[in-house]
Formats: structure tokens, C-alpha cells, sequence
């Protein structure tokens, strides 16, 4: 699983725009959001973490992968 904190995550929008980034690079990822915490969890099927991260980067998020 990578768990990341993506403090730049404010809405209910930013939750969608950050599930498609991550199902972009990996259709079949499990994402799981908690938005009060700003807590991203992916556990991925395909995806390598790099690829995961730049696409939320990319979808204009800050992601900061944690332990």
C-alpha cells in the first residue's frame, strides 16, 4: 500500500480529481480517501508508486508519501 498526505486537498473535487489521476495510470488500484485528515491510501495492481505520485502531481496536488 502507499499511503500519502496531500495537504492541498480541500473539497469533495479534489478527492474525484485525485481518484482519476491515480485510475489513469492504474484502472483496477484500490483508493481510499479521507479528506478530513487528507490521507491518501492506493493500494496498487499495475501502477509503480513514481507513476502514482506524478499523476496526482500532475492533477495539480502536492503529495508527500509517509510511512
Amino acid at each position: 500500500m502507499i499511503a500519502l498526505q496531500v495537504d492541498d486537498m480541500s473539497c469533495n473535487h479534489c478527492v474525484g480529481a485525485i481518484t482519476r489521476a491515480v485510475k489513469e495510470v492504474d484502472a483496477d488500484a484500490d483508493v481510499r480517501i479521507d479528506l478530513d485528515t487528507h490521507r491518501v491510501e492506493i493500494e496498487p495492481r499495475r501502477g509503480s508508486a513514481e507513476a502514482l505520485l506524478a499523476a496526482i502531481r500532475d492533477a495539480g496536488y502536492t503529495p508527500l508519501q509517509i510511512a
